[in-house]
């Protein structure tokens, strides 16, 4: 029996990488799975990559550090208020403060180097249509870019041994679309986190704030999809 090929999965701990993971476990892949810790408001998250890598039994998970608070320029890692809003429609289409410059293309370059130690042709991240329209680095021309310079970057690339392929399989999809996906999949949303100003309590549960972007857009697609969100939020 052939080897299965083998995956780089970058896990935050949210729906839509949890989702990706689910789906590359589901196309036939290995899994690998990179968390990267940088900077941002809290750690849940990186809880929360935790329990998915354990709930996928992926044991070749590993959590790396690059404080991009050192940079700042986003609320999300520097001393500037997360925005709230009542419903996802006050949402607007302007690339928001929560972008971290770069961090796509950080996260990204971190993979391929894990990708290479691991002889992985491929690598997953949970990019969707409902981020690319304010994150300039969840578009698809900026990943078929990052594509075409990694594979100019490898050694397996210039020896012609091998490529990577980038797998963005929520890109087109709905935050319903993807949610229903994962549930076929067999994904238990309930461990996973969205939010970008979680309680910060380090005794309390981590509930989730229910007015950022992320929080809105998440609400909405359960919404959408007929189902309740199993998070936990603030009263």
């Amino acid at each position: 029996m052939s080897e299965k090929p083998r995956a780089v999965v970058l896990l935050s701990g949210g729906l839509d990488s949890t989702t990706c993971c689910a789906i590359a476990r589901d196309q036939g892949f290995a899994l690998s799975a990179l968390t990267v810790t940088y900077g941002q408001r809290h750690r849940i998250e990186i809880d929360a990559a935790r329990a998915v890598a354990a709930h996928f039994a992926i044991t070749d998970h590993i959590v790396t550090d690059i404080d991009l608070r050192a940079f700042g320029g986003s609320a999300l890692t520097d001393d500037i208020a997360v925005p709230k809003h009542d419903n996802a429609a006050d949402i607007g289409d302007e690339i928001p403060v929560t972008y971290v410059p770069a961090r796509n293309t950080i996260f990204l370059s971190f993979a391929l180097a894990f990708a290479e130690t691991r002889n992985a042709d491929a690598i997953f991240i949970g990019v969707n249509a409902l981020d690319y329209s304010g994150y300039p680095d969840c578009r698809p021309e900026y990943i078929a870019a990052f594509q075409t310079m990694a594979n100019l970057a490898t050694k397996a690339g210039v020896e012609g041994t091998g490529s990577l392929t980038i797998h963005t399989p929520l890109i087109d999809r709905t935050k319903a679309q993807i949610i229903q996906t994962g549930l076929d999949l067999g994904v238990d949303y309930a461990m996973t986190t969205s939010c970008y100003d979680p309680d910060p309590d380090p005794g309390g549960d981590g509930a989730a704030c229910g007015h950022c972007d992320a929080c809105l857009l998440r609400l909405k697609g359960f919404e959408d999809a007929g189902l309740n969100d199993p998070a936990t939020y603030r009263r």
